[in-house]
């Protein structure tokens, strides 16, 4: 996977990481996203998380969930947060032991393709992308949504140069004129509408279909062996979304989200204003673990095998999903 400068950074502060093995009942590490501003911020910042484990957290900022992926894999992460079902699909089909433990959140309408206004393409034109030159991140959810899209518009996707490229970098491309479409989330998205326009809104996509949404996930063997401890996170977590759909928190919420989130005040409400935190409860109904998701993994990875972006899917997807500790969070 190609890193962007902020992965790279991310990577650098990983490698000091691993050089002193802290213990996981005294620290651990997390995972999350800059430019994707969410309610578990403001707990972030306010040190909520700290009081609640009694352990010191390092946040580390990754650009794509395929680094998270890899972070969890060379044992440097405990947790990533929002974490992409698609990368997640990815890892977990290669036969990487990662769980997912809650929803984090649903996004149809922040996870995108744009194409470049110049071209005037539209979906009712979305066959002239044949041949065009796209940057997606492979691997994400905005891949996924890419195969998804072109495969409902009939765009055989070898006849396009796809470039594998962080959203940041495809959205500086796209303004820079050198792409025909590129694909993202977040503030890279909001940047790519500046150049261009999408071919369906979120609603569109979810009647095809294709959903979208993220979840916090992690190593099996760290879920097994600090379960109450992921619990008392994930309950931290329901407790600020819980806190944000209270309109009258918002003010107070926004500025701290907005600057850890490396965003300005007005951003950061058009994004929040796009997104979805289910409860504890409805995470648990069939919508979405008691079933739906497991079976939605099971369709994203189905798209990938015949895209030929992995070789082959797992039998079942109901052992990547660990509601464990959700439902021990929700005694809580």
């Amino acid at each position: 996977m190609k890193f962007t400068q902020k992965a790279a950074g991310a990577a650098t502060a990983l490698a000091m990481l691993a050089g002193a093995q802290a213990a996981m009942a005294e620290e651990i590490t997390v995972a999350y996203f800059l430019e994707w501003p969410m309610p578990f911020q403001y707990a972030k910042v306010m040190g909520t998380y700290e009081e609640a484990m009694g352990v010191d957290i390092n946040w580390v900022s990754f650009d794509t969930g395929t680094a998270m992926s890899a972070a969890m894999a060379s044992g440097d992460v405990q947790i990533s947060v929002s974490q992409g079902v698609p990368p997640f699909v990815v890892a977990a089909s290669a036969g990487q032991d990662i769980q997912i433990v809650d929803v984090a959140v649903s996004y149809s309408d922040n996870d995108n393709c744009v194409v470049a206004s110049g071209l005037e393409i539209d979906k009712m034109s979305a066959g002239e992308l044949a041949g065009k030159k796209v940057a997606v991140p492979l691997g994400t959810a905005a891949h996924y949504g890419f195969l998804s899209q072109m495969n409902h518009f009939g765009v055989d996707v070898a006849s396009m140069e796809v470039v594998d490229m962080a959203p940041a970098e495809g959205a500086a491309a796209l303004a820079q004129g050198s792409l025909d479409m590129a694909c993202g989330w977040g503030g890279a998205l909001r940047r790519m509408k500046e150049h261009g326009n999408v071919l369906l809104t979120g609603a569109e996509k979810e009647a095809l279909g294709i959903l979208v949404f993220d979840a916090t996930t992690a190593p099996a063997s760290y879920i097994a062996e600090e379960g109450d401890m992921l619990a008392k996170f994930l309950k931290v977590t329901a407790d600020a979304n819980a806190m944000w759909a209270d309109e009258a928190n918002r003010a107070k919420m926004l500025p701290v989200i907005a600057k850890d989130a490396g965003m300005d005040e007005e951003g950061t409400a058009q994004t929040l204003a796009t997104f979805k935190f289910p409860t504890i409860d409805e995470q648990l109904s069939g919508a979405w673990l008691g079933g739906t998701a497991q079976e939605f993994m099971g369709g994203v990875a189905g798209v990938f095998v015949d895209a030929g972006s992995i070789p082959s899917a797992l039998d079942s997807y109901d052992g990547t999903v660990n509601t464990g500790p959700l439902q021990a969070a929700k005694g809580m």
